[in-house]
This record gives C-alpha cells, sequence and structure tokens, in this order.
C-alpha cells in the first residue's frame, strides 16, 4: 500500500478544503515550495490517488423535490464482482444507462453474497419505482440472468450529512469548500501518512 508523505498530506489538505486552489496558494499556506506542490499534486494525479469530481447540492433544484432511495441487490451464490465488471466494463448500454438517477454506485458483500449498493434518485416515488425495476433491474437481469437477484433490501434517504469524510453541507461549507474557520487538523485524509522520522 503506497503511503504518503507529510508534504503530500498537507497538499491534499488544502485540496480537500479547496480543490479550485491554485498551486501558488497552496505553497503559501504550506510553506512547501511550489515547484514542489506541483511535482507532487501530478504524481498524485497520475497514480489515482487524487481525482476530482463535481457535487451539485441537492439544496438545488428546479423548483421540484426529489426523492433518493438506497437500495442493496443481494445476487445468487455464484456471481462475483468479477464476473459483474467483466459483464458491465465494455456495455456500452451500461455507460448512460440512468445516469441522470444514480447518485452511486458501489460492490459490496452480503450474507456472504457479492452485492450492489446503489443510490438512485428521481422526481417522484413513483418514478424511483418504475426507474429502479423497469431499468436497472431489468438491465441486471439482462446481463445476468433472470434468477440472478436473490434479495433487495431497501431504505429512504432524506438528506446527506457528511461526504467523502470532510464534507458537511450543513456545518461546515460555504460557497462550495470548506469554510476558512475549520481547522486543518479536522481535515481526514483517508490514506496512511509516512511517519517523518
Amino acid at each position: 500500500m503506497r503511503t504518503i508523505d507529510l508534504h503530500e498530506e498537507k497538499i491534499l489538505k488544502e485540496l480537500i478544503r479547496d480543490p479550485r486552489i491554485s498551486d501558488n496558494a497552496m505553497a503559501r499556506r504550506t510553506k512547501i515550495p511550489v515547484t514542489t506542490v506541483n511535482r507532487k499534486r501530478k504524481q498524485m494525479e497520475k497514480e489515482g490517488i487524487l481525482s476530482y469530481f463535481v457535487h451539485v447540492s441537492e439544496n438545488v433544484r428546479n423548483d421540484t423535490s426529489k426523492v433518493r432511495q438506497l437500495y442493496i441487490i443481494k445476487f445468487k451464490e455464484g456471481i462475483t464482482i468479477q464476473n459483474y465488471l467483466e459483464k458491465v466494463r465494455n456495455n456500452m448500454v451500461f455507460r448512460s444507462e440512468n445516469a441522470q438517477y444514480h447518485v452511486a454506485s458501489y460492490v459490496g458483500e452480503k450474507d456472504g453474497h457479492f452485492a450492489l449498493v446503489v443510490l438512485v434518485e428521481a422526481e417522484t416515488e413513483a418514478e424511483l419505482v418504475e426507474v429502479f425495476h423497469g431499468n436497472i433491474v431489468k438491465g441486471i437481469r439482462a446481463r445476468h440472468g433472470d434468477d440472478c437477484i436473490v434479495e433487495i433490501f431497501t431504505t429512504k434517504i432524506i438528506f446527506p450529512i457528511r461526504l467523502h469524510h470532510n464534507y458537511l453541507p450543513l456545518f461546515n461549507m460555504q460557497e462550495g469548500k470548506i469554510r476558512d474557520d475549520w481547522k486543518t487538523e479536522w481535515i481526514h485524509v483517508p490514506i496512511k501518512t509516512r511517519n517523518s522520522k
């Protein structure tokens, strides 16, 4: 497992605080030379340690409030993560299928079986049920067989409290970044840090 050094940890904390921060501003805040900041940031991006994406807040809706449901789909014995990924990796339909409804998806395990955890969003509860059973489950069965699903568990989602370890929308977010008064020591870097000894 790759460990990060103390400079990388400081860089990651600054990027977690504000993903749009410049290398020059990061160098000023961390007291790390800008060339080192630039080199280490690019290396972490290349290695896949550091990725960027945009989160659109649930609080901004086009005059409607969407509904969300968490589904755990438990597969029959014999279906593995590798088997699942092989069938979706190059599937052109899967790549764009229901993108507007999928908030997040994870592979996991439930009661010793491979499981898929899917957070789905729609305009209404009726649409949510229709999308899940009519599109998502239908697509899964088309790829893995009609009898591939053993059981489905559901939980209604109201609103997020914490995202990606550090983002607490109700407490520490302002203008698209972590507030300046949120202490750096409260920011968690989810990767092991190499001691500076």
